[in-house]
């Protein structure tokens, strides 16, 4: 929007204006400035993660981001193709069923098991709106990726740009997720092939992409699968050794992932608890746009190093 249009329209043209100041605009008509107002604030909140990111209190991010969210699904409805807001909302909805929904879910299920599996099928559904979003996002450029996912998987993500690596991360991870909250639901079990299509092709086009992101979710995955290979713990070991060497050792994440799955599986009580005791030696303040993300893995490795007798026979 140019200086003339935004002084006609009885705007200032100031280089900065403050996201509030955009928010009033929007119950304004005429002038296209409501759409105007609509961009920038969409604009703001598909590229605003970096507040929540590196705040040191979980439990307000907890209460705050039902608005952000709520407020991306507003914006998207006035704006269906804003690609980062459809991002941010994939990755948004899949965060906080993660670590506000699912693992609340985990720690109450011994006390109350059927509000646990309450909240384990709310985690579920988020993770699916989470899915649907990230789809949305994939399918800007295709409009039939959706339904070529699913008749030729290998097919429809070789056709996804370098660009678009986030977008088939998070929407993989919230698929995965789901599928993992529901495995009561074959329909849902039967769509692994697609995730495991997404997650590969964004694998292949960057594998450090956000400094391990994809080697984190690989070491619970080469576990999980149905038919389990000989060497899965060997694998999931080098993603776990490839995740940590690309965050400097500065996330708990891959410490609380190989915990959980391998050494769980494979029966390694002294291995589980020196990962979880390293996952909790990560210095939060290191990196402050980790700040968040730690905290919560943190939390997530006090719980398990509790639940040990549970996980072990011996």
């Amino acid at each position: 929007m140019s200086d003339d249009y935004t002084r006609k329209c009885g705007i200032s043209g100031k280089p900065v204006i403050t996201l509030l100041f955009y928010l009033l605009l929007l119950s304004l008509n005429g002038c296209a400035v409501r759409q105007y107002a609509i961009n920038r604030v969409s604009d703001a909140l598909a590229n605003g993660g970096d507040t929540f990111a590196a705040d040191n209190d979980p439990d307000l991010v907890r209460d705050a981001s039902p608005f952000s969210l709520k407020m991306m699904e507003s914006l998207l409805a006035e704006n269906p193709r804003h690609r980062g807001l459809l991002l941010a909302a994939a990755r948004g909805f899949t965060q906080y069923a993660y670590a506000y929904v699912q693992q609340a879910a985990d720690e109450m299920e011994e006390t109350d098991v059927a509000m646990a599996y309450a909240e384990r099928d709310r985690a579920r559904r988020l993770y699916l709106r989470a899915r649907d979003y990230g789809l949305r996002g994939l399918a800007l450029e295709q409009p039939d990726f959706f339904v070529q996912l699913r008749a030729d998987p290998q097919a429809a993500v070789n056709r996804v740009k370098p660009e678009d690596v986030a977008l088939l991360y998070w929407t993989g991870a919230a698929w995965a997720a789901a599928i993992a909250a529901g495995k009561d639901d074959p329909y849902l079990v039967a769509d692994l092939p697609a995730v495991e299509a997404l997650m590969m092709r964004a694998y292949a086009i960057d594998e450090t992409f956000d400094s391990g992101a994809l080697h984190v979710f690989l070491i619970s995955y080469e576990m999980s699968r149905s038919a389990v290979s000989k060497d899965a713990s060997q694998k999931a070991e080098e993603h776990f050794r490839r995740a940590v060497e690309l965050s400097s050792g500065l996330q708990a994440a891959p410490y609380v992932a190989l915990a959980e799955s391998v050494m769980v599986q494979e029966q390694r009580r002294d291995e589980f608890a020196q990962l979880l005791n390293r996952a909790l030696e990560v210095d939060i303040d290191q990196r402050p746009d980790w700040r968040l993300a730690n905290l919560i893995m943190q939390r997530r490795a006090r719980w398990l190093l509790a639940q040990t007798d549970q996980y072990f026979i011996n």
